[in-house]
């Protein structure tokens, strides 16, 4: 997950100068409909950055009205080519490029991540994202199908419409890379969500989009919260299609409004609880060094004072259950939301720390004695999201590999993301997938076309 070396080194000097803090709709930036504005905090301080534009319903109804005026037939997006809208991506992905150093600092001042990773790992990845999808444009394509009879049958893969979506904090540009890059490739158009507790680079990314010459209305950024402009996308008549990231409780929401307004199609990336497996045979400097990152990587300060307290709990409910805390477990300084890396032993499967999704540096260590014992137990919460496996032998990295009902296993390494490998969650950890040609296939609709000819003469 490393990017092209610096030209300097990497230090989080100053904070960016904040350009965005407005709702953007039709390339123009505007005020909510309320007058409302929300706070933005330094996760590492508990400081207001800055006051960004509360959208709520009122806006999603103007973001979803440009949207569709995009989308119209014989609209300049409608009718654009298909090697055009990759020449517009490629176009972004330059300016991001172009960016990457603000972009990277305003990352970490909005979400509190270390800059070398903001700038190494997340830019390098959003870029190629973009990248990929762009070459992705002009190569969609439908099929002539051999029916009976005098007719000839082809398919077309249609752009579905205005479609909503909904990016965590926890890693922003990227998240808004995965959305917009398939999306925009299909020839959609976009009301998105950023998560309000990091707006920020999104919006500049919205900046950027205008300059890279997208039509007005094919992109439209709400800043706001979940219940309010959230649901609004999640419930809106005229949005065909929804995309969430995020927990597994507000995934349920989507999923009920989804279906008790217009039946929208839905993609959702949700919660995890993945499991770690270190065989008998695994290479135990790897597996734990691997491991190792595979946890805290990302770990910065939490995003908010909620999410720490979240995970505050969990770790006082391991203690309570009767876990052994090997370390950490505290609250780091008095000001911003950092939690010391914490790892806890002797856990059984049952405790809360073993069941729920902590998302914060919390470690489980649970024993187990044979491989057909460990799938079983692994399975055994309603997650299904990612898991590894750490072995020498083949035949057993095969056969966990095949017993975990999990979206992503990796073998001997963990976090290795990849734009043309599809991501996404088995049971409650989403539906759907991201990234790559399966990604790419939840933005289009495909139709079916038959054609009466005189005779059948092949």
């Amino acid at each position: 997950m490393s990017g092209p070396p610096p030209t300097k080194k990497l230090r989080f000097d100053s904070a960016p100068e904040v350009k965005y803090n407005k709702i953007f709709i039709n390339n123009e930036w505007c005020d909510a409909v309320s007058g409302a504005t929300f706070p933005t905090v330094n996760p590492a301080t508990g400081e207001k950055i800055t006051d960004v534009a509360e959208g709520d319903k009122a806006d999603v109804e103007k973001a979803v009205a440009a949207a569709e005026q995009a989308f119209k037939l014989g609209s300049v997006w409608r009718t654009m080519d298909a090697s055009d809208r990759g020449r517009l991506l490629y176009k972004l992905s330059d300016l991001i490029e172009r960016d990457r150093e603000y972009l990277a600092r305003l990352e970490t001042l909005d979400n509190g991540k270390p800059y070398s990773v903001a700038y190494s790992a997340d830019l390098d990845l959003t870029i190629k994202c973009y990248r990929y999808f762009a070459g992705w444009a002009d190569k969609i394509h439908g099929k002539t199908i051999p029916v009976d009879g005098s007719f000839m049958t082809f398919t077309r893969h249609e752009p579905m419409g205005v479609v909503g979506q909904i990016i965590p904090w926890n890693f922003p540009l990227l998240m808004q890379a995965w959305k917009l890059g398939p999306a925009l490739c299909a020839g959609n158009t976009i009301v998105m969500k950023p998560a309000e507790q990091t707006p920020l680079t999104a919006l500049h990314v919205a900046a950027l989009i205008a300059e890279a010459g997208f039509p007005p209305g094919v992109v439209n950024i709400i800043p706001g919260y979940g219940p309010t402009a959230g649901a609004a996308i999640a419930s809106h008549p005229k949005v065909r299609k929804i995309a969430f990231t995020g927990s597994t409780e507000v995934g349920h929401l989507i999923m009920q409004a989804a279906g008790a307004s217009n039946l929208k199609n839905v993609t959702l990336e949700l919660g995890g609880k993945s499991p770690n497996i270190i065989l008998e045979d695994a290479d135990l400097d790897l597996a734990i060094e691997t491991s190792h990152m595979a946890l805290f990587f990302n770990q910065g300060p939490q995003v908010d004072q909620e999410q720490m307290d979240k995970i505050m709990d969990l770790i006082e409910s391991g203690k309570k259950e009767g876990a052994t805390l090997a370390c950490g477990g505290e609250r780091i300084g008095d000001k911003g939301y950092f939690v010391e890396p914490t790892v806890f032993t002797e856990v059984k499967d049952d405790m809360r720390i073993a069941q729920e999704e902590i998302f914060g540096p919390v470690m489980q260590i649970m024993k187990f004695k044979t491989v057909e014992e460990v799938i079983e137990r692994a399975n055994n919460t309603k997650y299904g999201l990612a898991a590894s496996v750490f072995t020498r032998d083949l035949e057993k990295a095969m056969m966990v590999s095949q017993g975990i009902q999990a979206g992503i296993i990796w073998v001997n390494c963990y976090n290795n993301f990849s734009v043309q490998s599809p991501f996404g969650g088995f049971k409650e950890s989403g539906s759907g997938r991201e990234l790559g040609e399966y990604g790419l296939q939840q933005y289009s609709e495909v139709k079916a076309i038959t054609i009466k000819l005189p005779q059948k003469n092949s």
